[in-house]
């Protein structure tokens, strides 16, 4: 009995430990050149109010938003939050950073800049012959 008791001690410390060092590695890998926060790590079930209402204790809010599905309606399980000024988003970053939304432990980073998408292919177009290319199998008829 003595050597779970012992056990327990040892891995409630060392995961503590290990939390922590976590949330500081992560804090500290990248330095906020916007306002714009990325949460990631969302429930399903959060929303945008809860959003706001989790993030709104650290300073003047512009945004927060909670991507969806477009089918479905639901969360995909990230969002986005923007405050008024830099200094406002790195408390928040500190503050909520490895915290509980929901039930779920989120994590808060720097947003990046959306990368443009390449331009679609236009669909191939039937040949004189009757014959449609299919870029993927090969010929179809």
């Amino acid at each position: 009995m003595a050597f779970f008791s012992g056990a327990q001690r040892f891995l409630r410390h060392s995961s503590s430990v290990l939390a922590s060092h976590f949330t500081s590695t992560r804090l500290s890998s990248t330095t906020l050149t916007s306002p714009k926060l990325f949460v990631s790590g969302l429930s399903r079930l959060t929303t945008d109010e809860k959003l706001t209402e989790a993030f709104s204790p650290f300073g003047q809010l512009v945004e927060a938003k909670v991507i969806t599905d477009r089918a479905s309606g639901r969360s995909k399980g990230f969002g986005f939050v923007t405050y008024v000024t830099i200094e406002d988003a790195e408390k928040a970053r500190a503050g909520m950073n490895a915290k509980f939304i929901d039930g779920w432990v989120i994590f808060v980073d720097p947003a990046k800049p959306r990368e443009p998408r390449p331009p679609q292919q236009p669909q191939s177009q039937p040949s004189d012959a009757g014959f449609t290319v299919n870029k993927t199998v090969g010929w179809c008829g």
